[in-house]
């Protein structure tokens, strides 16, 4: 095996684990990281779905107590039977846009000029959100109805443009329409489970012609540190949450947006689509 190839891959594992679930745009990340590191052509690109679903699989570890007990209890709790139906409706926009809209997105939007716009555009939301006065109604991530899930689900549906950031979204969507930050990250984690892992699920069978044996240890070193670095991300997102705002993400997605508009234009860097 390439040792090279390991380490790009140990490389991407971490890049995807960390931006995951933070308002930073994982997508945005792996498409710039992907470019530099030589490692974004269609095999590169199938490894990205692999990776990302070792993330899922961190935050159901992560609450695998919580996601178990509302498996079981769904037929007979109320607050179990609604945290499922919630999380279904609020999967729904991004999915139905996603299938309409998907392939357009993809073959026009997919690129770094687009990718840092968004980067920028989505600081000054973040930073506009964050002057705003927030008034919490909802306190719980099982205190939410269902309208409260489709809003968060249409906020979510602005993800499906690249470096807008799905767990952004949502997040800073929860908060404007009156969730407490506790409720709409950790919403964000739940809605994750059924959004990435169809999505990866689809992706996979579109690009199973691309699936090799000879791949499965890159693989296994990218979902080891994808997984190990969205643990520790989805566990320090949480506590962050409680004390801080986001404006430290706002800021560093504008630096980092106008350094990749910075070296595009100028031609330091061929930015990969």
């Amino acid at each position: 095996m390439d040792l090279i190839l390991l380490l790009k891959a140990a490389i991407l594992g971490i890049v995807e684990g960390l931006t995951e679930f933070l308002p930073i745009s994982s997508t945005g990340h792996l498409i710039l990281v992907g470019t530099l590191l030589d490692f974004h052509d269609e095999r590169g690109k199938l490894f990205e779905i692999v990776i990302q679903s070792a993330a899922i699989l961190a935050v159901v570890w992560e609450y695998r107590a919580r996601l178990g007990h509302a498996l079981i209890s769904a037929t007979r709790e109320e607050a179990s039977r609604r945290l499922l139906v919630n999380v279904a409706i609020a999967f729904l926009p991004l999915a139905v846009l996603g299938l309409v809209f998907g392939k357009w997105l993809k073959l026009h939007l997919f690129n770094a000029p687009v990718v840092a716009a968004t980067f920028i555009f989505g600081g000054l939301i973040i930073l506009w959100a964050e002057r705003k006065s927030h008034h919490e109604r909802v306190a719980t991530v099982e205190d939410m109805n269902w309208l409260d899930a489709l809003k968060v689900g249409v906020a979510q549906a602005f993800a499906l443009i690249p470096g807008t950031s799905r767990s952004g979204a949502t997040i800073i969507g929860g908060m404007l329409f009156g969730l407490s930050r506790k409720a709409a990250t950790e919403f964000t984690f739940f809605l994750a489970i059924p959004t990435l892992g169809v999505a990866g699920l689809y992706s996979l069978y579109k690009e199973r012609a691309l699936l090799s044996v000879d791949d499965l240890g890159m693989w296994a070193v990218g979902m080891l540190f994808s997984f190990i670095s969205a643990f520790v991300c989805v566990r320090w997102l949480i506590r962050f949450v409680s004390t801080h705002s986001f404006k430290v993400f706002a800021w560093y997605r504008i630096v980092f947006g106008l350094i990749v508009l910075l070296t595009w234009q100028m031609g330091w860097v061929h930015w990969a689509d």
